[in-house]
C-alpha cells in the first residue's frame, strides 16, 4: 500500500525564455542580405492538475525542487527556438497550494482536470530581424529571453469526502466503512489502527434516486489533538472538507471515558481547531451494541433524548441498527454536494498578486 502523504513543501521554477538571435544573411550573390536572427522559444510553465488518479502527495516527498524546461535560443535564417516543455504535475483532488512564507491560499484544486499555471515561463526574446528600420538596417543586438518565475510553495491535501467518520480511536469507524463500502481499512483491537484517511463509496437510496456518497474513515482523536497530540492536525484538517459528520461513540465496557465524556472531548478538539466545524450537521451513533455495557447504553440513550437526537445504536458486526443509520444519513445529507469553503476569486487573486504568482 502506498504511503499516505498529505503535505509537501517544494520549490518550483518555470523555464527561462530563449534569447533572440543576432544573425545576418550571408549568401553568395545576395549582397546586403540584412538581419535574419530568429526569436527565442518560450520557457515552459509549471502547471498543477487535479485528478482522481492520485490519492496522496507521495510523489513530492523526495522531489523538492521542480523545474520546467527553458526555451531554446533563436537561430539564423529566422529560425525560431523551440519552446520549453511545461512541467505538468498531477495532484489529488482537494489539494491546496499555499505560499510557504505567508501561508496564504493561492489555489484550491477541487475540480477534476482543472489546470492551474502556478509559475509562468519566460517569453522568448526577439531576434534582430525585428529591429531593422530604414535608418538602422544592420541591428547588431537582439532581445534577451524573459526571466523565469520561482516560488516556494506548500501543498496540503484535504480529503474530498461528503461524510466523515469521527470519534475516539477504536470506536468502530473502520469496521463500519468496510461494512457499507468496498473499502478495506486495517481493523484491529488497539488504538490508532487507522493511520491515515481511508475512502469508500456508499450507494445511498434506491434506483433511480440512488446516490454515490464518498465516506472518509478519519484517524481517531484524543484529548489535545488540536495541539498535535496523537495524530493531531494530520486528522483535523481533513474534517474541514466534509459536509456531515458521523460521530461514533464506543459503548463497550473497555473505555475509561463515559460515552458523553468521549463525545465532548472529540467535539472540543474539533472546535479548538476550527470553530466552523460546529456548523456541520452531526449524527451521533453508539457503536458495538453487540458488546455494549448496559449502563453506557442507558447513559448515551438519555443524552440523545435530552438533545432531541435520534437514538442510533449500531453493531457493524451483526448489522443491527445499520438500516436506521443509513436512513437518517440519507435524510440529513443534501442531495447535491455543497461548495467547498474556500476564499472567493477576488480574495485568492489578491493573495496571488501579493505572492507574485500569475493570474489564472
Amino acid at each position: 500500500m502506498p504511503q499516505f502523504v498529505d503535505e509537501a513543501r517544494i520549490a518550483i521554477e518555470s523555464g527561462k525564455g530563449g534569447h533572440g538571435c543576432v544573425s545576418f544573411r550571408r549568401e553568395k550573390y545576395v549582397p546586403r542580405g540584412g538581419p535574419d536572427g530568429g526569436d527565442g522559444g518560450r520557457g515552459g510553465d509549471v502547471v498543477f492538475v487535479g485528478t482522481h488518479r492520485k490519492s496522496t502527495l507521495l510523489d513530492f516527498k523526495h522531489r523538492t525542487i521542480l523545474k520546467a524546461q527553458p526555451g531554446e535560443a533563436g537561430r539564423g535564417k529566422k529560425q525560431h527556438g523551440s519552446n520549453g516543455r511545461s512541467l505538468v504535475l498531477e495532484v489529488p483532488l482537494g489539494t491546496q497550494i499555499l505560499d510557504e512564507e505567508t501561508g496564504e491560499l493561492l489555489y484550491d484544486l477541487t475540480q477534476p482536470d482543472a489546470r492551474i499555471v502556478v509559475a509562468k515561463g519566460g517569453r522568448g526574446g526577439r531576434g534582430n530581424v525585428h529591429f531593422a528600420t530604414a535608418t538602422r538596417q544592420t541591428p547588431d543586438f537582439a532581445e534577451p529571453g524573459g526571466e523565469s518565475q520561482s516560488f516556494r510553495i506548500r501543498l496540503e491535501l484535504k480529503v474530498m469526502a461528503r461524510v466523515g467518520l469521527v470519534g475516539f480511536p477504536n470506536a468502530g469507524k473502520s469496521t463500519f466503512l468496510s461494512r457499507v463500502t468496498k473499502a478495506h481499512p486495517r481493523i484491529a483491537s488497539y488504538p490508532f489502527t487507522t493511520l491515515h484517511p481511508h475512502l469508500g463509496v456508499l450507494l445511498l437510496g434506491n434506483p433511480p434516486d440512488e446516490r454515490e456518497i464518498v465516506i472518509a474513515d478519519l484517524p481517531g482523536l484524543i484529548e489535545g489533538a488540536h495541539e498535535g497530540k496523537g495524530l493531531g492536525i494530520q486528522f483535523l484538517k481533513h474534517v474541514e472538507r466534509t459536509e456531515i459528520l458521523l460521530h461514533f461513540v464506543d459503548l463497550s465496557a473497555e473505555n475509561t471515558h463515559s460515552p458523553t465524556e468521549a463525545y465532548q472531548i472529540v467535539r472540543n478538539e474539533m472546535l479548538a481547531f476550527n470553530k466552523d466545524l460546529a456548523r456541520k450537521p452531526e449524527i451521533l451513533v453508539g457503536t458495538k451494541k453487540d458488546s455494549a455495557d448496559p449502563d453506557r447504553l442507558a447513559e448515551l440513550g438519555a443524552f440523545l433524548a435530552r438533545e432531541g437526537r435520534p437514538k442510533l445504536f449500531l453493531s457493524s458486526h451483526t448489522g443491527e441498527g445499520l438500516p436506521d443509520l443509513l436512513s437518517v444519513l440519507s435524510e440529513t445529507l443534501p442531495s447535491s454536494p455543497a461548495p467547498s469553503h474556500v476564499p472567493d476569486d477576488q480574495e485568492m487573486e489578491a493573495n496571488r498578486k501579493e505572492a507574485g504568482t500569475p493570474p489564472r
